[in-house]
């Protein structure tokens, strides 16, 4: 049985997502978002989920390490723009992605669990095929605005 070409780039796409190969003719933010669960998965980590979404919002990535479940936002900048990229995570984003993460929490019945909120800052200098460098930042901020923890 021959598989056809839509689900052949879908199982290409699932393939590299789960052995964390970079897709070179994604988007520079999924490539980013690719060469961060990379990163994170050879530090020993499992990646739960990716681009997890509703309609208010989306989470990156979601991440375990050891017991501690983590929301990771992805920044990616082109090497040629100015700045850092985990400055573009401010307090209005930081506000949104907790409130992602609380529905993520209430919708998996695991409000108990212990969570953080790490940045990976990655600059990409397009269009080559691997980030020029990566920064991690672990537990880069604290749960903001009304959805509130602690943990």
């Amino acid at each position: 049985m021959r598989m056809g070409h839509w689900c052949r780039n879908a199982y290409e796409r699932y393939l590299s997502w789960r052995y964390g190969t970079i897709d070179p003719s994604a988007p520079l933010g999924r490539r980013g978002e690719q060469a961060a669960a990379r990163a994170l998965r050879r530090r020993g980590w499992k990646i739960l989920a990716h681009g997890e979404s509703d309609r208010l919002g989306e989470l990156d990535l979601i991440a375990l390490d050891r017991r501690t479940l983590v929301f990771v936002e992805v920044k990616t900048l082109a090497s040629r723009r100015p700045g850092h990229p985990a400055e573009r995570v401010d307090a209005d984003k930081q506000r949104r992605i907790t409130q992602a993460a609380l529905r993520y929490l209430r919708r998996h019945r695991l409000l108990e669990q212990r969570a953080r909120f790490d940045v990976v800052a990655i600059w990409w200098p397009d269009p080559t095929p691997q980030p020029q460098r990566l920064e991690h930042y672990e537990n880069a901020f604290e749960a903001q605005g009304d959805g509130q923890w602690f943990c």
